[in-house]
C-alpha cells in the first residue's frame, strides 16, 4: 500500500506545533533569486516596458532559442534557482526515502500548506494539495451530492474540456439535466454577466454551474465575481477552474466569492510539473461528500481528495516557485504578460485578415490570446496555421478547438518571452493574413 500525504501529515504531527522550526531543506535554501535586479520602483504599467528588468528575469530561465516559444500555457517552465531547490529536494527524498518521509516530510508538507495557503488567501484548513487544477476540480464535480433528478447543472464552451465532460457525467450519476451554452464573441464585461442571467433564467433548475475564470481556449476572463454573486441570490452553487488565472491575474480566494475552485501551481506560479491546489470555503464543507478511499468518520477538507502516495521533491520545491514569484510580484507579472499580449493583439486588431478573440477590455484579458484568420474556423485551418508558424518562421503555438464560434491559434508568452520575439510573429501573422 502507497504512504498517503494524510499517513506523512499524521506522521510528522509532533513537528506541526506552533512556533516550530522550519528546517534548512527548505527554509529559503534555493529560494533566493541570484543575479535578479532589485524590482524598480515603477507602477506596474511602466515597469512592464521596462526592457533591461525582463531581460535580467529572463535570464533566469533556461528556455530553448531553437523556436519562438509561444505555448507557454499547457505547464510553466520552473525558473532556474525553483528547478535548483527541486533538484535538491529530489536527491534528498531519492537518497534518504521512507527515513525521511516518515519521520519529517509531514512537518515539511504543513508548511507548504502555509505557504499556498497565504498566496491563495485562503485558510489552511480550506485547501487540499492535488496534482493539479483537474484533479481538484473533478474532485468537486463528483463529490458535490446536492443534486438528484429533476435538477441541472451548466456550463459554457470555453470551459475546459474534462470539467465539461465531469459535468456531463453527473447525467448518469445524478440524473441531471446538462446546460451548455456558448459565450459571447465578441465579449464585454456586461455582455459575459448577462449571458449567465439569461441561461439561470432560461433554465431555473440549474443547481451548480462551472465558471473558468482564464480560459485556456482563448483568453478570455470571465468576470467571476459578478457571476457568482448572481447565481448566489438565485441559489446556484458555482466551481471555478481557476487553473489559468493563479500567477497570471491578481486575485485572492476571497476576491472570487466562489465556494469551491480548483488551482494550478505548476502553470503560472512555476512549481514543478504535477501540483495544484483544491479549495473549499471552510463552512460549504459539507456540500462535498469525503473521498471514497478516506475511512468512514474522516473530516476536513483532506478527507475529500486521495491522492496516494505524493511526489514529495515536487512539494517541497513550492515555496521556492511561490518565493520568486513574489520576488517580482504578481501586479508586474499580470502586467508584462498582458504588455506581451497588447504588442501583437492590439497592433493587429482591426486588421481585415485576423480576428483577435479576446476584446480590447484590460478586464477581460490577461497573457493568452487566440486568434484566427478570416475564413478559418475548422479544427483543420487553424492547425495548418500553427503549422506554418512553426515551420516558415520557428514560432511555435497552439491551436484550440471547441469554441462555439470555431478553432482558433492560441499565444501563450511566458516571463522569459523577449519584445523581438512578439514582433516576429506579429510579421509573421501580417505575412499568413495576406498583407
Amino acid at each position: 500500500m502507497g504512504v498517503t500525504r494524510r499517513d506523512l501529515l499524521r506522521a510528522g504531527g509532533a513537528g506541526l506545533a506552533a512556533g516550530m522550526t522550519v528546517p534548512a531543506a527548505w527554509n529559503g535554501a534555493g529560494a533566493a533569486v541570484p543575479d535578479l535586479p532589485p524590482v524598480p520602483a515603477l507602477a506596474p504599467s511602466a515597469l512592464a516596458r521596462d526592457t533591461g528588468f525582463w531581460e535580467a528575469v529572463a535570464g533566469q530561465y533556461d528556455a530553448t532559442r531553437a523556436v519562438v516559444h509561444l505555448e507557454n500555457g499547457n505547464w510553466g517552465m520552473m525558473a532556474r534557482p525553483v528547478l535548483q531547490a527541486y533538484r535538491r529536494h529530489q536527491d534528498r527524498v531519492n537518497r534518504e526515502t521512507s527515513y525521511y518521509t516518515r519521520r519529517e516530510f509531514g512537518r515539511d508538507a504543513r508548511e507548504v500548506v502555509r505557504r499556498v495557503a497565504a498566496l491563495l488567501g485562503a485558510g489552511e484548513d480550506e485547501i487540499a494539495l492535488t496534482r493539479g487544477a483537474t484533479e481538484a476540480l473533478l474532485t468537486l464535480i463528483a463529490g458535490y451530492h446536492r443534486l438528484g433528478p429533476g435538477d441541472a447543472v451548466l456550463h459554457a464552451d470555453l470551459d475546459y474540456d474534462s470539467m465539461q465532460a465531469g459535468l456531463e457525467s453527473l447525467r448518469r450519476r445524478r440524473g441531471v439535466e446538462v446546460v451548455r451554452i456558448a459565450l459571447p464573441e465578441p465579449a464585454t464585461h456586461q455582455g459575459l454577466i448577462d449571458a449567465y442571467e439569461r441561461a439561470l433564467t432560461a433554465n431555473p433548475r440549474v443547481r451548480l454551474m462551472l465558471l473558468t475564470h482564464l480560459s485556456h481556449r482563448t483568453g478570455l476572463v470571465l468576470p467571476v465575481a459578478e457571476i457568482v454573486a448572481m447565481a448566489r441570490a438565485r441559489g446556484v452553487d458555482v466551481i471555478v477552474d481557476a487553473a489559468h488565472s493563479l500567477g497570471q491575474v491578481p486575485f485572492d480566494a476571497a476576491g472570487l466569492g466562489a465556494d469551491f475552485v480548483g488551482y494550478n501551481l505548476h502553470k503560472w506560479i512555476g512549481a514543478p510539473l504535477g501540483v495544484g491546489v483544491m479549495y473549499i470555503r471552510r463552512d460549504r464543507l459539507d456540500a462535498i461528500e469525503p473521498h471514497m478511499g478516506e475511512p468512514e468518520g474522516a473530516q476536513g477538507i483532506r478527507a475529500r481528495i486521495h491522492t496516494g502516495t505524493t511526489d514529495f521533491a515536487t512539494l517541497l520545491a513550492v515555496p521556492a516557485a511561490i518565493d520568486f514569484q513574489q520576488r517580482i510580484g504578481t501586479p508586474a507579472i499580470a502586467a508584462r504578460l498582458r504588455h506581451l499580449r497588447d504588442l501583437w493583439a492590439e497592433t493587429l486588431r482591426g486588421h481585415p485578415g485576423i480576428e483577435i478573440l479576446t476584446p480590447e477590455d484590460p478586464r477581460l484579458t490577461a497573457g493568452i490570446t487566440s486568434f484566427r484568420l478570416a475564413g478559418k474556423a475548422s479544427a483543420e485551418e487553424n492547425a495548418a496555421v500553427a503549422g506554418q508558424l512553426l515551420e516558415r518562421f520557428g514560432i511555435f503555438t497552439v491551436h484550440r478547438t471547441g469554441v462555439a464560434k470555431g478553432a482558433c491559434v492560441r499565444v501563450t508568452p511566458a516571463l522569459f518571452t523577449r519584445e523581438e520575439d512578439i514582433r516576429k510573429l506579429t510579421a509573421a501573422l501580417r505575412l499568413l493574413a495576406g498583407g
